[in-house]
């Protein structure tokens, strides 16, 4: 007899890939069907934003119309649907779910735990395409390439960034500090030396590669790394303790003339301190990527100034992040199909 599994994918995380990848890993035991969702061309909700739907961070979706499509299936694969406890309580069929994210934010896992259902999910997914990004954004600021780029379509060519004294620099004369070295804040340490930059690491709960410690990576203090990088990058995970660790204390300790970059979580940053930073202090710019509400308000202060540069929340947006997700996911769904223990349980 076939396994029936329901695939909610959306318009990053195609259903239609998902069910290539677990036809590959599980041949014709498996019975799919398949729902596409309407993320991101519709924002998604928050788990204090309908009834029936806490313990959830973010998610697309609603109850009925989950409980409705997966039905008696064994298994659920999928990006953003979620999975409460009273939309558990009305599945018993599901023994599985199978999250294409680096964390399970739209499962209650205490509610699945409760229920002996298996929840795994996609670490390291998109931390490439991360790493990637990030290098791009430090070489669009330290270059002068978004300066360069935002003149010269207002019709302004700015010989001036010639100039010795508004050129400028490449990363092999700077010190650049990565905050976190997960799988991500490795990455861009690994990019960070082909450039021979100096590189400064603070994570307090890791410790550096034997490669990199004989690069020359070096794992310093924060108040250390604040004060010799000319680049700061944020790749920590949100905790209690790294919650807005980047406020107007830390801004205060950095180098004059230094950039900010956040390509990881918006509640890692003060942004009030942060426009303070940009307007009265020294620093010199800022590059974000995620903020604190999203999409960000039309008249948020930060839009409005001339030393940042920002993007939608798009790191971790490319097209291997999605196929190599489904792969993680297809290979857990095999797993769970044969009997071996998970890669990725949560």
């Amino acid at each position: 007899m076939k396994r029936e599994i329901a695939v909610i994918g959306d318009h990053f995380m195609l259903p239609e890939t998902f069910a290539e990848k677990i036809a590959a890993a599980c041949g014709e035991r498996v019975n799919l069907r398949l729902r596409k969702d309407n993320w991101p061309d519709e924002p998604m909700e928050h788990g204090y934003a309908a009834p029936g739907m806490a313990g959830l961070k973010e998610y697309f979706g609603d109850a009925d119309g989950v409980v409705d499509f997966v039905g008696e299936a064994e298994i659920l694969v999928t990006h953003l649907a979620p999975v409460s406890r009273s939309i558990l309580e009305r599945l018993p069929s599901l023994k599985m779910i199978a999250v294409s994210r680096g964390g399970p934010v739209n499962i209650d896992m205490k509610a699945a735990r409760e229920r002996n259902v298996l929840v795994v999910n996609t670490p390291g997914r998109n931390s490439s395409a991360v790493a990637e990004f990030a290098l791009g954004a430090i070489l669009a600021e330290t270059r002068k390439i978004r300066v360069g780029h935002e003149a010269l379509r207002g019709g302004v060519w700015r010989g001036d960034l010639y100039r010795a004294d508004t050129t400028g620099r490449e990363l092999s004369e700077m010190t650049v500090g990565v905050i976190g070295y997960g799988a991500i804040g490795a990455r861009v340490v690994r990019l960070l030396r082909a450039f021979g930059a100096r590189i400064l690491v603070h994570d307090p709960y890791v410790q550096l590669s034997a490669d990199d410690v004989a690069g020359g990576v070096q794992l310093v203090s924060f108040e250390t790394l604040l004060a010799e990088s000319d680049v700061v990058t944020m790749h920590a995970r949100v905790t209690e303790e790294t919650t807005q660790m980047m406020n107007g204390h830390a801004f205060a300790r950095m180098k004059p003339g230094a950039l900010f970059v956040n390509t990881a979580r918006g509640p890692l940053c003060d942004y009030g301190a942060l426009y303070q930073a940009l307007t009265e202090g020294t620093l010199g710019g800022a590059m974000l990527e995620t903020f604190g509400v999203e999409p960000v308000p039309q008249d948020w202060p930060l839009l409005q100034l001339p030393n940042v540069t920002l993007t939608p929340h798009i790191a971790g947006a490319s097209v291997r992040t999605v196929t190599y997700a489904a792969e993680q996911a297809a290979e857990e769904v095999r797993r769970f199909l044969n009997g071996e223990p998970p890669l990725a349980r949560c």
